[in-house]
């Protein structure tokens, strides 16, 4: 291994895989060497976190015709952000948050920022 190579391994300064807006940052990648010598390097399993770890934001009605990207967009500001309304609702499959016209959907802050806490 170079020197360069080893003092960013033991100092942590590898580019991550994944920007910091995806679902996927800091989530680590590993490899697996199959039988014929072919090594395929795969990212490991990410979890959906629980609910405590969200502060809402305001609830979403859905209407029909809705779609998770487009309501990122408009409360997120980003329809690639709808993964942060999947997780938020402990949704794996983004089409079920919109498959029942009339569900609740929680658009919350990112997972782990809290919220403000009702001074009354």
């Amino acid at each position: 291994m170079n020197p360069l190579q080893a003092f960013m391994q033991a100092n942590a300064l590898i580019t991550p895989t994944y920007p910091s807006t995806s679902r996927y940052y800091g989530i680590a990648t590993s490899q697996i060497t199959r039988p014929d010598g072919t090594v395929i390097a795969y990212l490991k399993r990410r979890f959906v976190p629980p609910p405590e770890n969200f502060a809402t934001l305001q609830e979403h009605t859905v209407s029909s015709g809705d779609r998770v990207d487009n309501l990122a967009a408009q409360y997120l500001g980003d329809p690639l952000q709808y993964w942060r309304i999947c997780d938020a609702n402990r949704a794996m499959n983004p089409a079920e948050l919109t498959e029942t016209v009339g569900r609740r959907l929680l658009i919350t802050l990112p997972e782990g920022v809290p919220g403000v806490t009702d001074v009354s």
